[in-house]
């Protein structure tokens, strides 16, 4: 058998004849070298596409592990976000208390500072679209804005201290009338004894009225005598602090007890004739450190 080769360099064709051993066993040689190229060549292109693969995947699993960082992240942010606002929310509504007590107690005109309601704003619109806010301004945003709230509560608790003592104190000055209708029947001073007829001096003054009406304390305080005593009949003690004491003589009736607290204007007392008392009167006194004073400086009769 002959196998019979063409070349257009040589210029002509050529036979090999393939019963010889030499011609045949260099055509297998060949034919195994070319064979043996093909299977290395893609056994290598199949190890570059799987390099390549797993490449890809460590890059994904390590995108994916950056994503979940930045989720976490933005979760914590998004949390810290939240329970900074609610902190903020607690402290408006604590101002908005504060606010409606300090109008009440103020007495301004229902409408003039309305606190279940955004302040009025406004204004023509600023040039340009505006710049949004960043996620570490909004932290520094609301961070200011805390302390802001913080100091506008403690100076409105400071202003609701001071009022409150301020009401307190109106509260406890003695002034008004211990009685609910009635005249003045007898002043402060040096005057003639209505028993007597001798020249005393009366260390109160005298409110005549109905018998039974209702005898008013004139400041709050606390009750520290209620009962007989000698001269006023039955009597009411009040202790208003600042070492300032009212009295209220021969009632017909106390209403209060010892160690009662009372407000200003409420009824202590039914007005009566006990004790040394010539008709139904209250005898009303008013003692500054333990000294009897004259009520009119205190009390508009």
């Amino acid at each position: 058998m002959n196998i019979i080769f063409y070349s257009r360099r040589v210029g002509g064709a050529r036979q090999i004849e393939l019963l010889r051993p030499a011609p045949l066993a260099a055509a297998g040689l060949a034919l195994t070298f070319v064979f043996g190229l093909g299977l290395l060549a893609g056994g290598g292109a199949s190890d570059i596409e799987q390099l390549a693969v797993e490449k890809m995947e460590r890059e994904l699993a390590d995108q994916r592990e950056e994503i979940a960082l930045v989720e976490t992240d933005a979760r914590q942010n998004l949390d810290a976000v939240a329970v900074r606002l609610g902190q903020l929310n607690a402290h408006i509504i604590r101002l908005d208390a504060l606010g409606r007590r300090l109008v009440t107690m103020a007495d301004i005109e229902d409408g003039e500072f309305d606190f279940s309601e955004a302040p009025p704003q406004g204004g023509p619109d600023a040039d340009g679209p505006g710049l949004s806010v960043e996620s570490r301004e909004l932290g520094a945003m609301l961070d200011e804005l805390a302390l802001k709230v913080e100091d506008r509560a403690a100076q409105l608790e400071v202003l609701d201290h001071v009022m409150a003592r301020r009401s307190l104190s109106d509260e406890q000055k003695p002034e008004g009338r211990p009685i609910e209708s009635g005249w003045l029947s007898s002043y402060y001073g040096t005057r003639s004894d209505p028993f007597s007829g001798k020249q005393k001096f009366h260390h109160g003054i005298d409110f005549a009225g109905t018998a039974g009406s209702a005898v008013l304390v004139v400041a709050s305080g606390v009750v520290t005598y209620s009962g007989e005593r000698s001269g006023y009949g039955n009597m009411v003690e009040v202790n208003h602090g600042n070492g300032l004491v009212t009295r209220y003589g021969h009632a017909k009736e106390t209403l209060v007890e010892v160690g009662t607290t009372v407000s200003k204007g409420e009824r202590i007392a039914l007005m009566g004739s006990t004790g040394r008392s010539t008709g139904p009167h209250v005898h009303f006194e008013v003692l500054k450190n333990g000294r009897k004073v004259n009520p009119l400086k205190y009390v508009q009769p």
